[in-house]
């Protein structure tokens, strides 16, 4: 008895699998029509603070970005308004630039700053962004590829220069 649940099992569990892949394929297939300009964008971004983005750009050229990262074991928020303009004349190729602001918290243990005797634990940190990059958005698949570099100061918390963030992301466009 018990093997014929095992069964009707498998054959769900693998009808699901085919209704998956299917939806997937058709996905795929109706995203292969995309402009190379896209609305929004989600996907991950590498470096010496790694995380998630995410990028809406309005009907123009300008948009907003917003990147969750971790480093020296904490987490930093930082939201950008950014500009973007054709580079080069490349078809799908841009540069951009923008400012913005950062929140975030950091163990102070872990990081390279040089510290007093007493500092030890989490410290809260506010400061100011800039961003410079490029962007080559895929015609035929809804992916951007981006190189980028981000320096920042904290205005509160540890008060320093960061020059050190560039980046390499990779995005889901839609």
């Amino acid at each position: 008895m018990q093997d014929s649940y095992f069964v009707v099992f498998l054959l769900t569990k693998k009808t699901r699998m085919k209704r998956l892949i299917l939806t997937i394929i058709i996905g795929l297939l109706a995203l292969s029509g995309l402009k190379a300009q896209y609305t929004g964008a989600i996907g991950l971004r590498g470096g010496l603070s790694q995380g998630i983005t995410f990028k809406y750009l309005n009907a123009g050229s300008s948009g907003f970005e917003f990147i969750g990262a971790t480093r020296y074991k904490g987490m930093n928020l930082t939201l950008l308004y950014e500009m973007h303009n054709s580079l080069g004349g490349v078809e799908n190729l841009y540069f951009f630039y923008g400012f913005g602001a950062h929140l975030g918290y950091y163990d102070i243990e872990n990081t390279n700053w040089e510290l007093e005797e007493y500092e030890t634990g989490n410290k809260v940190i506010i400061g100011g962004d800039v961003i410079l990059g490029i962007e080559y958005v895929f015609a035929d698949i809804p992916l951007s590829l981006s190189g980028d570099w981000k320096p920042a100061f904290n205005f509160i918390g540890h008060k320093n220069f960061w020059g050190d963030s560039a980046a390499l992301s990779v995005r889901y466009t839609f």
